[in-house]
C-alpha cells in the first residue's frame, strides 16, 4: 500500500470532508496524526504573494514582481519561461509556499477583459506552450502550480455567474487548447476551475469538464482546486470533480459532505478520490523543504533581462537606438511613478522598483534630463501641465513619453470600456510630436490600446507592458541599444474597438455571453476577414534585420501520425547581434468544415550575430493539421493539401511550402435519415450506395411534377436544389418511383452503409 493509500485508509469521514475545504483563506486542512502537513498556497502568475497569516487582505511579504503574462507571452521564449518558473519557485520555497496559483492561459477572447495582462495569448498554441515551459520551470524545484482558470473565463463582467455559451468545436479548438497542452505536457500539480457557467453548468460542477475531459481523456493526476468563492453546492461539485474547496474555512460545507455521504447522496469513493489527489499533492510538496531565503538582486537582474526581452518595438523610422542625445525631455508621470503591474489578486509587494527617469540618467550620464508629468494621475484634462511638457520637449533633441494606461481604465474586477488612452494623454502625444519629430512613445499597458490618432506623428513606439519592477532599467536598456528588441506581440493591436472579432457579442447580457465570433479570435478574425489592423499577431521590429531562405520539410507527402519538421535557414543581415522568433503557420487548402485562413502551430526564438545563419528546425504533428469535429466528438485530419507559412509575424510571410497529408483514421459514419444528399456525396461510404440509386430516380421524368422530358437528366439548378434535400425528403419526392416505401428505403440504405463500416 502506498503511503497516500495509507493516509486515506486511516482518516475518518469528518477528517476527508474537512481535507476537501481550505482551513482558512491559503491553506489545507492538515491532520497531525496522520503526518498530513498543510498544503500553503499564493497567488503568483508573476511573483509570490505571501501573506503572513492565513487572512486576504494581509499585506504580502516581499517578492520579486516579475513582468505580467502580457510581457511574457511577447518574449515568445520557452527556455527563459522556464528559467522564470525556476525563480519563482525559489522565491516559494523561501516563503514558505506550496503552490503557486498560476499561471492563467485563458484566451484573450476580447482586448477589453480587465484580467488580460494575467493572460498570456490570443492564440492557444502559443499560450500552451509558454505555459508548460513556465510550469516545467517551477515544478522542477518542487514547488507545484495551479493552472487557471479552467474554462472559459474571459471577461470580468458577471464573472462569478456569467454564462459562456460556446459550441463544442470553439471549445475545444480555442479555450481548452492551451490547459490540454499546459496539462499534458507539464502535468501541473493542481488546475483552478472558472467562476463561470460554461453552457449553463458552473464549472465548480462541470462534470464534463473537470471529470471526462480532464481526468480521464487528459490524464490529470492532480487535485482540481476552485478559484476563491466559485464554489455553490459543495456535494455536486464533488460529484463533479472538484476535489479542493478554497478559501475556507466553511464548516457548512464540510457537514454537508458528510451527511451526503451518509445518507447515500454522494459515494464514499467519489469522496475518497478527492482525498487520495489532495494527500498526493501534499505528500509531494512535502519532499521538498520550504525555508531560507533568495537571491533578490539576482531575480531583479532576471526581471529586467525578461521585461526587455518582452518589450516590443511597434514602430521606428530610425531614431532608435538613440546615438548620443545631448538633452532628453523625458514626459510623463508613469517616468517617475512607474506603473508596473496590474491590479487586484496579482498584486505583489516588490522587492525594489526601478524608476525609468533614474534608469535613464545611469544609462546615458552624459545627457541633460528635463521632466514634465504631462498627465494626472486621474481622469481630469488639465492642459496647463500639456503646456509645460511642450516646453521641454521643443527644446530637446529627443522626446521620451511615458505613458501608463491607469489603473481605473484597466485593472482585474472589471472590464475595460475602450481601448484609448486617457484625453489628457492622447492630446499630451499630439501636442508633444507636433513641436518634436524626435519623440518616442513607451507605453505601459496590459492590452492593446488603439493609436491611429496619435501614432503617425511619433518617430517610435515601445511596447513596455507591465513590465515587472526592473522594467525602467528595461526600458534604458532598449532605448540606448544596450539591448536589441526582440518581443513580439502576442495579440493583435486592431485599429478601432468596433474592428474586434467579439465586439457584437461582449461583454453579454441577461446574465448569458454568446461567443458568437466561434473560432475567428485574434489574427484567425483578422485574417479570414481580411479587417486591415494596426499591428499584427507577431510583429515586433528590431535594430538588425533577417532573412529566410532555404525553407524545406523533412516529407512533402506523408500520413498524419508521421511527425514532420520545418526547417529555414534564419540570416542576421545587419551589423548589431539580435533574436528573432521564427513562426510557423498552417493552412488548409480545402476542409469538410470552416477553418480559419491559417493557425500557428510552431515557432522558435534564436541569437544571431551579424553576418551569422541558423537552420531552424520546427516540428509538426497530427494536430497541426487536425481540426475538432463535433460530428465524431474528436480530432480528426482529412486527404488533402497544406501550405505551410514560415513568417516573422502573422502577416510578414517569408517563405510558402505545400505538404500532401494523407489521414489514417477510420471513422464511423455519421449518415442518418435527415443527412443531405450533398452529406451523402461527401462521404465515401455513403456515396457508392446512394449513387447508383440517386441517377437513377433524377432521370425518371419530371421530379415535382415539372415539365421536364422522360430520360432527361436534370439541370445544374435543379441539382443544386436537391443536393441540399435531407435523403427521407428526397426520397418521399421519387416514392412513385420506388418498390418500397420511402422510409424502407432509406432505413435500408443506412443499413448498407452501418453494414459496410462495421
Amino acid at each position: 500500500m502506498s503511503d497516500v493509500q495509507a493516509i486515506v485508509a486511516q482518516m475518518s469521514l469528518e477528517e476527508k470532508a474537512a481535507l476537501c475545504t481550505g482551513v482558512n483563506a491559503w491553506a489545507t486542512t492538515p491532520i497531525p496524526r496522520l503526518n498530513l502537513p498543510e498544503l500553503f498556497m499564493s497567488d503568483g502568475p508573476h511573483g509570490i504573494r505571501r501573506v503572513p497569516d492565513g487572512h486576504l487582505n494581509t499585506k504580502s511579504l516581499p517578492a520579486t514582481c516579475f513582468p505580467t503574462a502580457s510581457s511574457l507571452a511577447a518574449t515568445w521564449d520557452v527556455v527563459l519561461l522556464n528559467r522564470l518558473g525556476q525563480a519563482l519557485a525559489e522565491e516559494a520555497i523561501a516563503l514558505k509556499t506550496n503552490l503557486i496559483l498560476g499561471p492563467g492561459v485563458n484566451m484573450k477572447r476580447s482586448p477589453l477583459c480587465g484580467r488580460n495582462f494575467e493572460y498570456f495569448s490570443e492564440d492557444p498554441h502559443l499560450a500552451g506552450e509558454l505555459a508548460a515551459s513556465l510550469i516545467d520551470g517551477i515544478q522542477s524545484r518542487g514547488v507545484g502550480t495551479a493552472l487557471k482558470h479552467f474554462a472559459a473565463n474571459n471577461q470580468e463582467f458577471e464573472r462569478f455567474s456569467i454564462n459562456a455559451q460556446v459550441d463544442e468545436r470553439t471549445l475545444r479548438e480555442i479555450y481548452l487548447a492551451a490547459f490540454e497542452t499546459a496539462v499534458t505536457k507539464a502535468k501541473p500539480w493542481s488546475v483552478m476551475c472558472a467562476y463561470n457557467k460554461i453552457n449553463g453548468t458552473y464549472a465548480s460542477e462541470h462534470y464534463q469538464l473537470l471529470t471526462k475531459i480532464l481526468k480521464e481523456e487528459w490524464g490529470f493526476a492532480g487535485f482540481v482546486v476552485s478559484d476563491w468563492g466559485a464554489v455553490h453546492d459543495r456535494t455536486a461539485s464533488l460529484q463533479a470533480g472538484l476535489d479542493l474547496e478554497m478559501p475556507g474555512p466553511k464548516q457548512t460545507h464540510i457537514n454537508a459532505i458528510i451527511e451526503a455521504v451518509r445518507d447515500g447522496r454522494l459515494q464514499q469513493q467519489t469522496l475518497d478520490e478527492a482525498v487520495r489527489r489532495i494527500v498526493g499533492v501534499a505528500l509531494l510538496a512535502r519532499q521538498t523543504p520550504k525555508s531560507g531565503c533568495f537571491d533578490a538582486a539576482a531575480h531583479h537582474a532576471l526581471a529586467r533581462q525578461v521585461a526587455a526581452e518582452g518589450m516590443v518595438l511597434l514602430k521606428n523610422n530610425g531614431l532608435l537606438p538613440l546615438q548620443n542625445p545631448q538633452q532628453l525631455a523625458v514626459i510623463g508621470r508613469a517616468a517617475q511613478q512607474p506603473h508596473f503591474q496590474g491590479g487586484g489578486s496579482s498584486h505583489i509587494n516588490p522587492t525594489q522598483v526601478d524608476l525609468p527617469f533614474v534608469e535613464l540618467q545611469k544609462v546615458a550620464p552624459w545627457a541633460e534630463l528635463r521632466f514634465a508629468p504631462g498627465y494626472p494621475d486621474d481622469d481630469c484634462f488639465e492642459p496647463a501641465l500639456i503646456a509645460e511638457a511642450v516646453t521641454i520637449a521643443q527644446t530637446a533633441d529627443v522626446a521620451l513619453l511615458y505613458i501608463a494606461l491607469p489603473t481605473f481604465k484597466e485593472s482585474e474586477g472589471y472590464d475595460r470600456h475602450d481601448l484609448d488612452l486617457t484625453e489628457q494623454q492622447v492630446a499630451l502625444i499630439q501636442a508633444v510630436t507636433a513641436v518634436q519629430p524626435n519623440t518616442v512613445v513607451i507605453l505601459n499597458n496590459g492590452a492593446p490600446v488603439v493609436m491611429r490618432d496619435w501614432l503617425d506623428g511619433t518617430a517610435a513606439v515601445l511596447e513596455a507592458w507591465l513590465m515587472g519592477q526592473a522594467g525602467g532599467g528595461a526600458i534604458a536598456d532598449i532605448l540606448f541599444g544596450r539591448v536589441n528588441p526582440s518581443g513580439k506581440l502576442a495579440e493583435t493591436f486592431p485599429l478601432k474597438l468596433s474592428d474586434t472579432p467579439a465586439h457584437l457579442n461582449f461583454p453579454g447580457e441577461n446574465g448569458v455571453v454568446r461567443y458568437g465570433e466561434g473560432l475567428f479570435i485574434g489574427y484567425r478574425y483578422y485574417d479570414t476577414k481580411e479587417v486591415p489592423v494596426q499591428f499584427p499577431f507577431g510583429h515586433g521590429l528590431s535594430y538588425t534585420t533577417f532573412t529566410y531562405s532555404n525553407a524545406q520539410l523533412s516529407a512533402t507527402s506523408f500520413s498524419d501520425m508521421t511527425d514532420v519538421t520545418v526547417s529555414v535557414d534564419i540570416t542576421n543581415t545587419g551589423t548589431l547581434a539580435g533574436k528573432e522568433v521564427v513562426q510557423v503557420y498552417v493552412h488548409d487548402q480545402e476542409a469538410r468544415l470552416i477553418r480559419p485562413f491559417k493557425e500557428l502551430k510552431g515557432f522558435a526564438k534564436i541569437l544571431l550575430q551579424p553576418g551569422e545563419t541558423q537552420t531552424v528546425t520546427i516540428p509538426l504533428n497530427f494536430r497541426a493539421f487536425a481540426y475538432y469535429d463535433p460530428a465524431y466528438h474528436q480530432w480528426i485530419t482529412e486527404d488533402g493539401q497544406f501550405d505551410i507559412l514560415i513568417g516573422a509575424s502573422a502577416t510578414d510571410i517569408r517563405c510558402t511550402l505545400t505538404a500532401t497529408v494523407h489521414s489514417t483514421l477510420q471513422l464511423p459514419t455519421i449518415l442518418h435519415n435527415e443527412s443531405t444528399i450533398r452529406a451523402w456525396f461527401d462521404d465515401p461510404i455513403g456515396k457508392p450506395i446512394l449513387e447508383p440509386m440517386f441517377n437513377e430516380l433524377t432521370k425518371q421524368g419530371g421530379l415535382f411534377g415539372n415539365d421536364a422530358t422522360a430520360d432527361t437528366a436534370i439541370g445544374i439548378d435543379m441539382l443544386s436544389f436537391l443536393m441540399d434535400l435531407p435523403l427521407r425528403s428526397f426520397l418521399h419526392y421519387r416514392e412513385e418511383s420506388l418498390t418500397q416505401p420511402a422510409d424502407d428505403v432509406a432505413n435500408m440504405l443506412l443499413e448498407q452503409v452501418h453494414g459496410a463500416t462495421s
